[in-house]
């Protein structure tokens, strides 16, 4: 009995402190920070892979944009996606008729197609049918999906947090359009804190 207890304890102060299993951040200016309801998504950002994406990120994350944003087409299984600063951009003015038909007041950027996969916790940038129409929204995989591969613009990925992601309020059957969204609640760069 003696012997058990001894082996109980010393395996409880052996565990790592919850700091100790924090996300070490190594490019704070490459970092993105999304609190949602339930905790914070980590992404790291690919400037190396899509600066001109990537550039666009900070920039509206910068401005407050991203703040509030509706999560306005979730499928499960797929992806979840947000980033409608025009149409579903805070809690009291999300429409949902029209949230994901909007952008930013800024031009659309031109692809910049990767070999990178679209693996589960891959951040992707949603377009219309036109490949330089990405502007603001963007997507977070829950699954692996390359049927993406080379056809959307890879820009980040989940370092930390996907069981946040996880936990995203799903859309309809099939169009993945939700009624009552979650919010990303804040947005920032890490390096900006």
């Amino acid at each position: 009995m003696f012997r058990t207890i001894c082996l109980a304890a010393a395996l409880l102060f052996s565990l790592p402190n919850p700091e100790a299993l924090a996300v070490e951040i190594k490019d704070p200016e490459n970092t993105l920070v999304i609190e949602l309801q339930s905790g914070e998504v980590v992404i790291q950002m690919l400037p190396d892979v899509a600066p001109k994406h990537v550039e666009r990120i900070k920039q509206l994350t910068r401005e407050g944009e991203y703040d509030s944003v509706a999560f306005h087409r979730v499928i499960d299984g797929f992806m979840a996606q947000t980033g409608d600063v025009e149409f579903a951009d805070t809690t009291d003015n999300f429409q949902p008729g029209r949230a994901g038909t909007g952008g930013s007041k800024y031009p659309d950027i031109a692809s910049e197609f990767s070999s990178l996969p679209f693996d589960r916790g891959v951040a992707g940038m949603a377009r219309s049918q036109d490949p330089n129409s990405a502007n603001s929204q963007f997507f977070i995989m829950f699954e692996e999906g390359h049927f993406l591969n080379n056809q959307y613009t890879v820009w980040g990925r989940v370092i930390s947090g996907m069981e946040h992601v996880d936990n995203i309020k799903r859309g309809a059957q099939g169009s993945g359009a939700v009624t009552d969204p979650d919010h990303m609640i804040r947005v920032r760069v890490a390096a900006d804190q």
